[in-house]
């Protein structure tokens, strides 16, 4: 072959084992706890649609009621043929987990062991040949009766650190025993990615034969960085929860460290289904009550928003604020804020999206509009628009000869709602109060008593109708359109607010300028 011909090479990835744990160590969050039947829907989701390697699903002997649950899952797992890979944390207590793994229908278990002379000698208070004695006994039980072995070394990282010595003489007795992991965590999260690097690394090279998993927590926010390392050094397998649940601070996100792994590393593949991240982290949060921050890498709710106007502006210039976290990797699509940071490009896209159209000088008061908004910290979304524009383009094409210039807004229990109004009307103030069967019953009693003394009657109010926009929350704004009759002449006036009472008292002062 020439030597300027083109070639083609293809490297082989080496594939990377993710174990989720969510079910195990995840559900040690405070305050979580499983049901049964949302353990059995979060295995399935975590195997079918997101496609784990393997699952973490429960400590062995903690209740009947986790006995339960565990039996539930490797019934389902049997039948489908996941059943090697579900796992069970047990413990050196010589027949007690085994044949509560062989009860419950679990074939691997994942043995806690001691992976440091600080938790060996304090904890335990057992020399390490008396350990590795017990560690041996329960390992051959289980391979007896017919399950597989991955050992656990707690607090590792402190061992690696304090008592390497005491490691080593570990991994040297372990290399020999009937197992098929090596479990390496940071038990405490204490690790910084260079000494992951220089651990793992360190082990790897020295036991070849032995396949490592990581286990990462997140106390320091390096969870998923030394997840990373952990990889790069050559373990095969990692440890993760769904939105990085665990003890403390949690362990290592499996949505964050997936993510990286696949564009950081691309001599490693994970059989991870990334369009399932996002569904299975929301019903995750709902069983577990855990609220996802907002900003949580991959999984938040606004991670894939554009707040600022110069980065929307961007986006339509060659997408300049584009990064390899493409929203549509994990099912999910990119926003644009709209607030008062959100400048023309935020709103232009957000129009975009619903197929309207404004003119420049239209678009730079509705751009306005959103700012005051936002300066008053309302949570402006893209099905507000509409009424925003509405709104918008309705007021200015009035003059304003009456401002509603205070007002004082009272509801009290076995009280009559009560308003006190300062209003100018060409320039002169009046100021009446007034009670009614609502607050706005009330501000209008009051406008009425103001407009006796001017001798003027007000328009008839004929129908009064509240919107806000679908799926809208709590905050969201409300339009009110009111509809008024003045000498046999129908009319409509809108207002909007994201209170009610307050979006009527617009759409009323509205009415006021136009009956001038």
């Amino acid at each position: 072959m020439p030597i300027n011909s083109l070639q083609t090479l293809t490297v082989e990835q080496q594939h990377i084992e993710i174990m989720d744990t969510t079910l195990r160590d995840g559900e040690q969050t405070s305050g979580v706890s499983f049901s049964a039947s949302e353990k059995l829907t979060i295995a399935k989701l975590l195997l079918t649609d997101l496609k784990v390697d393997r699952i973490e699903i429960a400590s062995a002997r903690v209740s009947e009621g986790e006995f339960q649950a565990v039996k539930k899952i490797t019934h389902w797992a049997k039948e489908q043929g996941y059943l090697d890979r579900v796992e069970v944390l047990t413990f050196v207590d010589g027949e007690v987990s085994v044949n509560w793994m062989l009860e419950a229908g679990a074939t691997v278990m994942n043995l806690l062991t001691k992976g440091s002379l600080n938790h060996l000698t304090h904890q335990l208070k057992k020399t390490a040949d008396q350990h590795f004695a017990e560690i041996a006994a329960v390992l051959q039980l289980a391979k007896e009766k017919g399950l597989k072995s991955n050992v656990y070394l707690e607090d590792w990282s402190n061992g690696m650190r304090h008592s390497k010595e005491y490691v080593l003489q570990y991994l040297n007795f372990i290399q020999d025993q009937p197992i098929e992991r090596v479990l390496l965590p940071d038990t405490l999260g204490v690790l910084i990615p260079s000494e992951v690097t220089e651990f793992v690394g360190e082990l790897v090279q020295r036991y070849p034969k032995l396949h490592f998993d990581f286990h990462a927590h997140n106390d320091y926010d390096l969870g998923t960085a030394n997840v990373l390392e952990a990889v790069k050094a050559g373990a095969k397998g990692i440890h993760l929860t769904i939105n990085g649940m665990g003890e403390r601070a949690g362990n290592a996100a499996l949505a964050s460290a997936v993510a990286v792994l696949h564009d950081n590393l691309k001599s490693v593949k994970t059989s991870v289904n990334e369009q399932a991240l996002y569904s299975v982290s929301k019903i995750v949060e709902t069983f577990s009550g855990i609220r996802i921050p907002s900003n949580k890498p991959v999984v938040g709710e606004h991670v894939f928003t554009q707040t600022a106007g110069i980065h929307a502006d961007g986006d339509k210039k060659n997408n300049l604020y584009f990064n390899d976290l493409m929203p549509e990797r994990f099912g999910r699509q990119r926003k644009y804020a709209l607030g008062k940071t959100s400048g023309k490009a935020n709103i232009e896209n957000n129009l975009n999206e619903l197929g309207i159209q404004l003119s420049d000088e239209d678009l730079k008061k509705v751009t306005q509009r959103i700012i005051e908004l936002g300066d008053l910290k309302e949570m402006v979304t893209q099905a507000d628009l509409p009424y925003i524009i509405s709104d918008v383009l309705d007021s200015s094409a009035i003059e304003e000869k009456v401002q509603v210039e205070n007002y004082v807004l009272t509801h009290s229990k076995n009280l009559r709602p009560s308003v006190t109004l300062r209003i100018v009307i060409d320039g002169e103030s009046f100021e009446e109060s007034a009670q009614g069967d609502g607050q706005y019953d009330a501000f209008m009693n009051a406008l009425k008593k103001v407009y006796a003394i001017k001798q003027i009657a007000l328009p008839q109010l004929t129908d009064y109708t509240v919107h806000i926009p679908p799926g809208g929350k709590s905050d969201a704004l409300c339009e009110t359109i009111i509809t008024w009759m003045n000498h046999g002449k129908e009319f409509k006036t809108r207002g909007l607010d994201s209170d009610q009472t307050v979006s009527a008292i617009k759409a009323t002062t509205k009415m006021l300028n136009m009956m001038k």
